[in-house]
């Protein structure tokens, strides 16, 4: 009852025109986005463009999908208050009347909260996973074969976890924003001498901001080829709206089972190029490709 009133309280006629109709008001507040008279500041202006530019991504994903009994599967990997969850459940699983949603995240207070929204905004088909990206490869709480992968600034290797998990449940689409990465911008440091004798290309690393510039760059080319050697077809792009952040580039990933070896094989060819070829078994190890006989691949 107090749902329904919360939501009485704002005539649909004097709602901002950004927030779309059937649209869950009393969500839009919850998430601070509407403040509690319905309406827009700057700041949640500017979030729901961004979060309505993803959307419109993962909505056409969504709608290729083929019809099942049981609707389309979706997990979200380091969702944090399930930001990204809540706003695609209601703006597509609710008025699709099935179809699942798993937010999965470490901070077990925020998986409570998401549990008790979902439950007051009645969407009863958001399941909420307190455990890492990691980890849940292994749950028994997930099926076998999820349909959709989501990552939103899963952090460093995170965002590596989402996509081995991807990869184990068969996931016909991965979408993927990486956040910080600086797993392979400190293999690139500890090996830094050495490679400053080897190859003039360890100048591109030389310095400390470099270092961390090179390393996300590299760490983002290395998914990308990892997901091609898998049978994934990969395009990488820019979130409009998201200018004011350096962490707006966005993988999409579609899985075609083509897997191309020259994917693999300059993977592994990069590794070693940038003398960190210690990262192959740990982060790829899929790949399973002899080492290339040449660093430098035509």
């Amino acid at each position: 009852m107090k749902k329904r009133n919360a939501q009485a309280a704002v005539p649909a006629d004097t709602l901002p025109p950004e927030v779309r109709p059937g649209q869950s008001v009393e969500l839009l507040k919850q998430l601070h986005i509407l403040t509690r008279d319905g309406k827009l500041n700057q700041d949640s202006r500017r979030k729901l463009k961004q979060v309505y530019h993803l959307f419109q991504f993962i909505e056409k994903l969504l709608l290729e999908l083929p019809a099942s009994d049981k609707g389309p599967t979706l997990a979200d990997h380091g969702a944090g208050k399930s930001y990204l969850g809540f706003i695609i459940y209601d703006l597509f699983f609710k008025a699709l009347g099935q179809g699942t949603i798993y937010g999965i995240e470490t901070r077990s207070e925020l998986v409570e909260s998401s549990r008790q929204l979902a439950e007051r905004l009645g969407f009863e088909r958001m399941r909420f996973l307190n455990v890492s990206v990691a980890e849940s490869t292994q749950s028994v709480e997930l099926p076998e074969q999820i349909d959709v992968v989501t990552a939103l600034h899963a952090c460093d290797t995170a965002t590596d976890d989402a996509i081995a998990f991807g990869l184990q449940k068969k996931a016909k689409y991965m979408v993927l924003v990486p956040c910080c990465q600086a797993e392979l911008a400190r293999a690139l440091n500890q090996n830094k001498v050495l490679n400053l004798q080897r190859t003039p290309l360890a100048e591109l690393w030389r310095h400390p901001l470099h270092t961390r510039e090179v390393g996300s760059q590299l760490t983002n080319v290395l998914r990308c080829l990892y997901l091609e050697s898998q049978g994934y077809q990969v395009t990488v792009t820019e979130l409009v709206g998201w200018e004011h952040s350096m962490k707006n580039e966005l993988i999409l990933a579609k899985y075609t089972g083509q897997k191309k070896r020259a994917a693999g094989e300059r993977l592994q060819a990069l590794l070693t190029e940038f003398g960190v070829a210690e990262l192959m078994g740990e982060r790829y190890p899929l790949v399973g490709l002899t080492a290339p006989q040449s660093s430098r691949p035509e």
